[in-house]
C-alpha cells in the first residue's frame, strides 16, 4: 500500500533531530540524495515547516523548497528581503496545517467571499482557486495524498474570507492521520539534540 511505502522511505531514511526555540526540527537524508527538514511545534505536535532540497545533476545543492510554512523569511539568503518587500500589496500564498486539515492561506485578496470559486480538478490532481472578477486564478496539489497515491475528494474542501486573507481548508483522510501518528512515533526513537550541543551534523 502507498502509505506504507511513503512511511517506510521516513522509517529508512537517514534523520537528525534538534530542539531549538520551542521547535522539533527533524532532518532526513533519502537514499538518492534528496533531503527534507520539518519543524514542529514542541508543546502540540504541529507540523510548523516542510521543506526539500534535491541536489542538481552536477552534485551542487539546490534551494530548499517550501511545501509547508513562511514561502520566505528574512534573512534567509539574498532573495528572502527582496522577495518579501516586491510581494507586500500581491497575494502571498503559503501552507499552515492543522491537526486535522491541510490548510492553505493567500494573503491579500481584498475581495469578498462570494467573488471566490474553489474546487477540486481531478484531472489535474489539483485544487483550483479563482475569482470571478478575473483578478486572481491559482492551481496547486496536496503532495501528501501524491505521496500516499489518495484521491482528491471535493466533500473535504472548504474556505473561508477574512481580513483580505482566503482560507481553505482541506479534511485530512484518515489515512494521513493514521500516517502521520506512525510517524510521530518513528520520530520519538530518534535521538535529540538540543541547541546548546550545535547544530544538526547533516546540515
Amino acid at each position: 500500500m502507498a502509505v506504507t511505502g511513503w512511511l517506510e522511505s521516513l522509517r529508512t531514511a537517514e534523520k537528525t533531530a534538534l530542539l531549538q526555540d520551542g521547535r522539533r526540527k527533524v532532518h532526513y537524508l533519502f537514499p538518492d540524495g534528496k533531503e527534507m527538514a520539518e519543524e514542529y511545534d514542541e508543546k502540540s505536535g504541529e507540523l510548523l515547516v516542510r521543506k526539500w532540497r534535491v541536489k542538481s545533476a552536477l552534485g551542487a545543492l539546490g534551494q530548499w523548497q517550501i511545501e509547508v510554512g513562511e514561502p520566505a523569511l528574512p534573512g534567509a539568503g539574498s532573495p528572502g528581503p527582496e522577495f518579501i518587500k516586491e510581494n507586500n500589496a500581491n497575494p502571498i500564498f503559503m501552507r499552515k496545517d492543522t491537526k486535522m486539515n491541510f490548510q492553505w492561506r493567500i494573503r491579500n485578496l481584498p475581495y469578498p467571499k462570494d467573488v471566490y470559486s474553489v474546487c477540486v480538478d481531478h484531472k489535474e490532481r489539483c485544487i483550483v482557486v479563482r475569482t470571478t472578477n478575473k483578478k486572481y486564478y491559482k492551481k496547486f496539489s496536496i503532495p501528501d495524498l501524491d505521496r500516499h497515491q489518495l484521491p482528491l475528494d471535493e466533500s473535504s474542501l472548504s474556505f473561508a474570507h477574512a481580513n483580505c486573507t482566503l482560507i481553505i481548508s482541506y479534511q485530512k483522510p484518515k489515512e494521513i492521520l493514521v500516517a502521520e501518528a506512525e510517524l510521530q512515533k518513528e520520530l520519538k526513537k530518534v535521538k535529540t539534540a538540543h541547541s546548546s550541543d550545535g547544530d544538526c551534523k547533516t546540515q
